[in-house]
């Protein structure tokens, strides 16, 4: 099927942004498809509570009420099976190996962005639209993600994933205001169910954001397989008892159970042995990282060492480092020490408001 140019698939999970995304690009004389991509509920992840986000049904109720109020055609997406085959299993096997993931930066790279864009090509949608702060700019040949106006609700870092072809066909209008102007547009609109609607911070399939319970019920006799383990400090010396490796994370310091007679945090998690290191806060700090199955996207490759801004959690204000190419990995050097690098998480970097691209934290 040939692409209309101006026919685009907006992602709508029934939210303020989502929902304001699809109005502007109504305004702006696009030929909007809305779409709202079930991908998980709590009943099927064995949480007690109602379902919320993205795939609640009060939510694609919502989606689908503002595309008959606009007058253009909804669709709803279940993607339980692959979203659960993917991220769900690498969630789970990620704890196991005593990383910490981010699931995230996965749904976008590898489920969301693929399911939009193969259901875009079905109803003819030359681009795809969703509700992130963030935009994309073409940029010496290359499609360039870059931050959002709004420093607080900036979404580049769970981007840096995405292709060339995918980003080719991106459109983020959300990346030029600020979330009060998001849903001051959706009040003035009429739409005030959606202006009021609170914000979600949570793992869309982790139920009251305990990933530790999720863990024990994905795995039944997780407890039975792995049990309690050693705490040791730096000398090695066995501080106390652990409830099990995969519910610590490196830089955890609260729900240790230790009392030490000073702070200590999780430096170091070892799947191997069943072995939780601790340390100081001293101890929690290093200068060099690597990062692997990096994707670039300002830059083609880094043949040279580049000064960047580099984030290594998604509310990490970032620190000054410069970025080296290191055989099939990138080397990541602070210029000042940076706390709890957490082994699964992504480390990103910027030039200014530009991407350069981002990566999994060995």
């Amino acid at each position: 099927m040939d692409l209309a140019d101006n026919r685009v698939l907006v992602a709508m999970s029934g939210g303020v942004d989502s929902s304001v995304t699809a109005l502007l690009l109504h305004r702006q004389g696009y030929e909007v498809i809305g779409i709202t991509m079930k991908t998980w509920d709590y009943a099927t992840s064995g949480g007690n509570r109602k379902t919320t986000g993205c795939c609640s049904l009060d939510d694609i109720h919502d989606a689908r009420a503002l595309a008959v109020d606009l007058g253009f055609p909804h669709y709803i997406l279940d993607i339980r099976e692959e979203f659960g085959e993917y991220i769900i299993d690498n969630f789970t096997n990620e704890y196991l190996a005593g990383r910490t993931p981010n699931p995230c930066v996965l749904c976008n790279t590898y489920i969301k962005w693929n399911a939009l864009l193969r259901r875009a090509d079905l109803l003819g949608c030359r681009w795809i639209a969703t509700g992130h702060y963030a935009s994309v700019h073409l940029i010496n040949d290359r499609y360039v993600v870059s931050r959002g106006r709004d420093q607080a609700k900036d979404q580049s870092y769970v981007l840096w994933g995405l292709s060339q072809a995918a980003l080719s066909r991106t459109i983020l209008p959300l990346g030029a205001y600020t979330k009060a102007e998001i849903r001051a547009i959706a009040r003035q609109a009429g739409y005030e169910f959606l202006a009021r609607k609170a914000e979600s911070y949570e793992i869309c399939f982790v139920p009251d954001n305990d990933y530790r319970a999720f863990l024990r019920r994905r795995i039944p006799d997780l407890d039975k397989k792995i049990g309690p383990g050693p705490f040791r400090d730096s000398s090695g010396k066995i501080v106390g008892t652990h409830q099990g490796y995969p519910f610590y994370t490196v830089g955890q310091r609260k729900g240790l159970g230790l009392a030490l007679g000073y702070p200590v945090y999780v430096t170091r998690i070892e799947p191997e042995t069943n072995t939780i290191y601790i340390g100081t806060e001293e101890e929690l700090r290093q200068t060099t990282i690597f990062v692997r199955d990096y994707n670039l996207i300002k830059y083609k490759e880094i043949n040279e060492p580049l000064r960047v801004w580099a984030k290594i959690r998604y509310k990490d204000p970032g620190a000054p480092a410069t970025l080296r190419k290191e055989g099939n990995m990138l080397e990541l050097t602070f210029e000042r020490p940076v706390s709890a690098v957490a082994p699964g998480q992504s480390a990103v970097f910027y030039e200014g408001d530009h991407l350069v691209g981002g990566g999994i934290i060995v």
